[in-house]
């Protein structure tokens, strides 16, 4: 490789962005010196979380810089190495996507081992956010026998794995999603009650109906009504595990909060924000877990892939619309 396109944060984004706030962008890629390599990615991903980094704020990742290349997470394939510990060929896990190749520091990439599951499967069920639905649901809510999990976002590629994990592991499990795909979807992975939030007028009601004796675990991915809800079906010290509020990111105006966070008091509920960022150290145990369940057909997951680098905003956009089901993925090549 001697040219690659990338993609650059143009403007940044009042509400939900558009492919005005893009730019792309062709650049020389050096050949890689001493302990550098060159990758040509395969695979990159896109992440609600990313719209966070997008607005110019202090927050518990840098914000993107206006003009240069956004990053995420890629797969990608060694073309030139100037490092002994990997060679051309090698498949490499890295935080450079958003761009057709790079050239950087060897320490900069993970070597990847496949473990039998496709490469890609390493941006979303085998990787950050597999992690995140396993870290969240295990160590953030504790999960503990007889608990009924309730979950939002349920379709997506972190909720549909705490489904499914909470399921391997013999829960009962409530998945809410919109629209009649996705809710089939949840029904196929084995979901005891889905809800389509898109088709009842009441969530309320449709989680008091789905969950008649309330709810012990509430694993959040939308926030706004769906937090709400949970709270009145919480049962006494029912566990709060909130990964994302996709619901309110691209407000432009602060949006009001549940209006019956007194529940916290009388019900005992533990509500606790995280990042995967800080649970890492659980990934081996987490991978040796997924590879047996998914030996056992008791995990599987979805992808819906954008294909050639300018369709990535699209997909990233797209993950606004509930466009996705599963992980949202951008093949490069």
């Amino acid at each position: 490789m001697t040219t690659v396109r990338e993609i650059r944060l143009k403007s940044r984004p009042t509400g939900l962005p558009s492919r005005d706030n893009f730019e792309f962008a062709t650049v020389e890629l050096p050949a890689p010196g001493a302990g550098e390599v060159q990758v040509k990615n395969l695979w990159m991903t896109v992440d609600p979380y990313m719209r966070g980094r997008m607005n110019d704020v202090k927050s518990y990742s840098p914000p993107f810089q206006l003009g240069k290349p956004l990053e995420g997470g890629a797969i990608g394939e060694v073309t030139a190495s100037g490092d002994p510990s990997l060679a051309p060929g090698d498949l490499v896990n890295s935080f450079l996507g958003w761009r057709e190749g790079f050239t950087a520091p060897a320490a900069g990439v993970q070597k990847l081992d496949p473990r039998g599951l496709p490469p890609q499967a390493f941006l979303g069920a085998a990787g950050m956010p597999g992690l995140t639905a396993y870290a969240g649901l295990l160590k953030i809510a504790a999960l503990k026998e007889g608990d009924i999990v309730f979950v939002s976002g349920a379709a997506g590629a972190v909720g549909s794995m705490v489904c499914q994990i909470a399921k391997a592991k013999g829960h009962t499990v409530i998945g809410s999603a919109g629209g009649a795909e996705k809710a089939k979807f949840l029904k196929e992975i084995g979901c005891d009650a889905v809800i389509d939030y898109k088709a009842t007028p009441d969530l309320n009601a449709a989680l008091a109906e789905a969950a008649p004796d309330g709810i012990d675990v509430y694993f959040d991915n939308v926030g706004g009504a769906h937090l709400e809800a949970a709270l009145n079906a919480a049962r006494p010290f029912a566990r709060f595990a909130i990964c994302g509020m996709i619901s309110i990111y691209n407000a432009t105006k602060p949006e009001p909060g549940p209006s019956n966070l007194a529940q916290l008091i009388g019900k005992n509920i533990r509500m606790e924000g995280f990042i995967v960022s800080h649970h890492f150290g659980m990934m081996p145990q987490f991978i040796a877990d997924l590879s047996k369940w998914v030996a056992e057909g008791k995990v599987t997951w979805k992808e819906t892939v954008f294909e050639g680098i300018e369709k990535a905003p699209d997909a990233f956009i797209g993950l606004f619309k509930g466009e996705n089901l599963g992980k949202m993925l951008v093949k490069l090549a």
